[in-house]
């Protein structure tokens, strides 16, 4: 079963691997002997020390390592140097996303691809007038026209200081589950966008491996029923 979900979890990674924003799945295992780390030394299982934490997969972790940045020349794209997220507001609240290629509304509104508005430091959405348009690494967007040139407002960064409360929604949205950002310490970049932090060369060596794995599980389990029933049928019936 820790393969299977194992596999489950390489197969998304890889199918995500060209999606902009994406943070990978990492399997962690939960220990399932008795006499573990969390027992006193002196009184715990030897065995139980050293394999315990390998045996049933706990579950998955956000992988929030930084992806490669793609230079695109849309100066609305916008891509995060360091840790930190952008906020938008989706019909389910808001949310935080890596992903930064966004556009400007009819109206004049700065947007995701899915016309979900892009929020400032105050969670706030951001009008951008027509004009030429320049974002500083802090985040501060400045349009150029006839009349000079203005700051028309600020790209908000978002931080947690506990990044374990982020949850992934669908393939580069994070819920923070109420729990309150704080400003990040990043740099944003114009004119480019951050990939996943999953490469296609990886994902499918890690695919293959767990598939590998998975079978061979699966056929130690045949060989080890195989034999039960062959002592039950053959060897019981002699006692």
């Amino acid at each position: 079963m820790a393969r299977t979900q194992a596999l489950d979890t390489a197969a998304n990674n890889l199918a995500n691997a060209g999606t902009s924003g994406f943070r990978a799945q990492r399997d962690y295992f939960s220990g399932v002997l008795a006499g573990g780390i969390d027992q006193d030394p002196e009184t715990a299982s030897q065995v139980g020390q050293s394999v315990n934490g390998f045996g049933v997969l706990g579950g998955n972790r956000l992988d929030l390592g930084q992806g490669e940045l793609k230079a695109t020349g849309n100066p609305l794209d916008l891509a995060l140097e360091g840790q930190g997220f952008f906020a938008i507001q989706t019909s389910n609240g808001i949310r935080y996303t890596r992903d930064g290629a966004f556009s400007r509304s009819p109206k004049g509104m700065l947007q995701t691809s899915q016309a979900e508005p892009v929020l400032d430091a105050n969670l706030k959405p951001i009008i951008i007038p027509t004009g030429n348009i320049y974002v500083s690494p802090d985040g501060s967007i400045s349009v150029s026209t006839a009349d000079g040139s203005v700051i028309v407002g600020k790209v908000g960064t978002f931080d947690f200081a506990d990044r374990s409360v982020l949850s992934a929604e669908g393939s580069n949205r994070f819920s923070a589950n109420g729990a309150k950002p704080s400003a990040a310490n990043v740099s944003v970049e114009q004119g480019s966008v951050e990939g996943a932090n999953e490469d296609a060369v990886h994902g499918t060596m890690q695919l293959v491996l767990m598939q590998r794995q998975a079978e061979m599980m699966q056929k130690a389990l045949s060989v080890f029923n195989n034999d039960f029933d062959k002592t039950a049928s053959e060897d019981l019936p002699r006692v």
